[in-house]
């Protein structure tokens, strides 16, 4: 399929896409692109490249693509809280951490009970200002994103960091969360698992975790989607509950029922997206060495 195609799966949805908007090639020189999170006072994007040890910067004003910060400790998923903060998941550090507005890095955790993290990937801030982060191995498997080492904790769960700086193990059922998001009024988590590049019998799926009434637990599981080739990996919910995510060499979008709206081919293998634009309704794509964007008729969840 060529790239840039669009294929509409649902045709109720049609007009979710902009008949004349195509997708756009940004920028390339990366070798693997992640962790896309826009601010609008700005008007700039920032993401990882993990294994260059870097984060880039796209000004949507002028084009220009610069060098965020270098090094960057094999920086992974960032997103912003509600002050506007980056908040940025590490590798090489194995930690969580919050860039302030002055510029300096406060780490928000680094250990559980003690041990240190595996090598935190993606991260999300609920409302309540509360950092919730997912720690699968990807980063302590190989020197290429992080350093290779063993796990101290010993299993791959998801996180909860409190405004107080309390850290919660939230959920152990997966094999290597990924990619996690809110729907628009946080009653859902919703969580990717890609163990099966670690357990060749798993399918790669997108659970769906119900939050408690209390804003800070999580009920049992239930599968979103299964994803029809490759790997979900990161992805971002819009104002309509659709989710928008990674799914090997496409960006797939799905109802909030789990149905298929439509896909949109990159052309190579897709690590994240995110909305930015000064109407957010702009999709920005982290593909593996590329950054693309893609305007389409709906908006950031937030």
């Amino acid at each position: 399929m060529a790239t840039g195609t669009i294929t509409i799966h649902d045709p109720a949805y049609r007009r979710m896409f902009i008949g004349h908007a195509k997708l756009e090639k940004l920028w390339t020189g990366c070798r693997w692109a992640e962790g896309p999170a826009y601010f609008p006072a700005g008007r700039y994007l920032v993401w990882s490249d993990i294994p260059n040890n870097r984060m880039m910067r796209f000004d949507e004003t002028d084009d220009s693509v610069s060098v965020f910060r270098a090094p960057a400790n094999h920086s992974n998923g960032n997103t912003t809280d509600r002050q506007g903060r980056l908040i940025s998941c590490e590798h090489l550090s194995r930690r969580v951490t919050r860039t302030e507005h002055d510029g300096s890095i406060s780490v928000l955790a680094d250990r559980f009970e003690g041990k240190r993290f595996n090598s935190p990937n993606d991260a999300v801030v609920k409302s309540d200002g509360s950092v919730w982060f997912t720690d699968p191995t990807y980063g302590i498997d190989g020197d290429y994103e992080g350093d290779k080492a063993a796990s101290e904790i010993g299993a791959s769960n998801v996180y909860r960091i409190d405004p107080d700086g309390t850290v919660t193990c939230l959920i152990t059922d997966r094999v290597q969360p990924n990619g996690l998001a809110f729907s628009p009024d946080e009653t859902l988590l919703y969580v990717a698992d890609t163990g099966v590049t670690h357990r060749p019998d798993l399918k790669p799926t997108i659970e769906v975790y119900p939050v408690g009434a209390d804003g800070v637990s999580v009920g049992a599981a239930r599968t979103f989607a299964t994803c029809p080739a490759g790997l979900f990996d990161g992805f971002r919910v819009d104002s309509g509950g659709n989710v928008w995510t990674s799914a090997g060499t496409s960006v797939l979008c799905y109802r909030p029922d789990g149905g298929l709206i439509a896909s949109i081919e990159i052309g190579e293998i897709v690590g994240n997206v995110c909305f930015g634009g000064q109407k957010r309704n702009r999709l920005y794509i982290c593909g593996q060495t590329s950054l693309y964007s893609l305007f389409v008729n709906t908006r950031a969840a937030v």
